[in-house]
């Protein structure tokens, strides 16, 4: 009797762990994201629906293969030779011609690996037609604004005295609009950019035409200083990366009281190179930096209408720094200043030619 007893309970039990795994397998399939189980040599052990849409596996012939030879040609391919040690962003989905994926890898169990990948493919579509919309209206804007501009221009307030305040209104405002819609190409132009053309920037030429910027721009209100330490010159685009440099140098000059100081480093690191922009300005509370590479933010939309900043030079720094893949930093404390600096690797970096003779 009490063996039928354990032998009634051990059943209910394998019954009850068999509808269980019943259901988990019917909710992994029923999920929009492809999983892979792989064991601890990458051969696949069990995957679900969806990774038969997204990644083109078959149940019938797949199971025990290696992954990165069943995806053989694929981003993934090469991602899963490598490690896979970071996730990855944004790549074409093989079971899907159109589609796209992001990917990582999770370790599972006892040795073993879990692939998710999730299908973005309606997020890439949006982001292209709010790219597409961005640009269009740009180049619809720029010939009025042109326009608009050069009658203002041609307007003499002498002539016409009581209106010379609202004429001075409407040119900073017309150029100001103008600015905004060139910073809008320009990112449309970068986010749409997969590679730079690379060339050879001369670092020092570029850094004494940054210094004269800064001069310009300030006009005796603050000092501005130059500290070179490497004669290195950088691999790139030489207007992108004049044109992020840049960026950090007028904001700089922007957001620093008159008297205040501003330092342009340029420095060899133990992982490449560094250009800094430090100032002694109005700082930024630590709650604001994880987002001031987003297009149009503002840590003050007040003072960055004083200072006539269009709210999209950080983004363009950003996306220059990613096509030279080199990565911004900023430090900063409300009250004392900020330092934005730019990192970039050794293969960027190349001895500097000797000055003609």
């Amino acid at each position: 009797m009490a063996r039928q007893t354990l032998d009634h309970a051990m059943n209910q039990r394998a019954r009850r762990l068999a509808s269980t795994l019943h259901d988990l397998r019917q909710a992994a399939d029923n999920l929009p994201d492809a999983i892979v189980l792989l064991d601890e040599t990458w051969r696949v052990r069990w995957f679900n629906r969806a990774a038969e849409y997204l990644l083109g596996l078959r149940h019938s012939h797949d199971r025990g293969v290696l992954l990165s030879d069943r995806l053989h040609g694929s981003d993934l391919a090469g991602w899963l030779r490598a490690g896979a040690r970071a996730p990855l962003h944004d790549v074409p989905a093989p079971g899907q011609p159109d589609g796209r994926l992001d990917v990582s890898l999770q370790p599972f169990g006892r040795r073993q690996q879990l692939i998710v990948a999730r299908d973005i493919s309606p997020l890439t579509r949006l982001e292209q037609i709010r790219r597409d919309f961005v640009a269009n209206v740009s180049h619809e804007l720029r010939t009025p604004l042109t326009v608009i501009h050069g009658y203002l221009e041609l307007l003499d307030p002498e002539d016409v005295p009581a209106l010379a305040p609202v004429l001075g209104e409407m040119r900073a405002q017309s150029k100001r609009m103008g600015q905004i819609v060139e910073d809008l190409l320009t990112l449309s132009r970068l986010e749409t950019q997969e590679h730079v053309v690379d060339e050879r920037v001369p670092m020092a030429g570029l850094l004494a035409t940054l210094r004269k910027e800064a001069e310009a721009l300030s006009q005796g209100r603050h000092r501005i200083a130059l500290e070179s330490t490497t004669d290195c010159d950088l691999l790139g685009s030489p207007r992108d990366l004049h044109s992020a440099l840049s960026n950090l140098v007028s904001n700089a000059v922007r957001y620093t009281p008159n008297g205040g100081s501003i330092t342009i480093r340029w420095q060899r690191t133990p992982e490449g190179a560094t250009y800094a922009v430090s100032d002694t300005g109005y700082g930024i509370p630590a709650s604001h930096l994880a987002r001031l590479t987003e297009r149009f933010y503002r840590v003050s939309s007040s003072r960055s209408r004083e200072t006539g900043g269009t709210g999209l030079g950080l983004s363009i720094v950003k996306h220059v720094l990613n096509l030279h893949q080199a990565r911004l930093t900023v430090e900063s404390t409300p009250g004392q200043g900020s330092t934005f600096a730019c990192h970039f690797g050794p293969e960027r970096l190349l001895p500097a030619e000797p000055e003609p003779l």
